[in-house]
């Protein structure tokens, strides 16, 4: 049981900055900041005959 708990313990440790990696961020002096956007997916359409087009032209359906 002590083995268990020492265990859960450790797994706990190493998880959690993980989880707090990815909201915060640091600069070039080590000092907390805002972080930036992450850029967004880019959609892209197919036409009915199965060809990459423009989203915007007709028939074009997004993937």
């Amino acid at each position: 049981m002590y083995r268990f708990a020492l265990a859960l313990a450790a797994i706990t440790m190493l998880a959690s900055p993980v989880t707090a990696a990815g909201t915060r961020c640091r600069d070039a002096h080590g000092k907390f900041i805002k972080c930036a956007p992450t850029p967004k997916k880019v959609v892209r359409c197919k036409t009915a005959n199965g060809k990459f087009a423009k989203c915007g032209t007709p028939g074009a359906k997004p993937l």
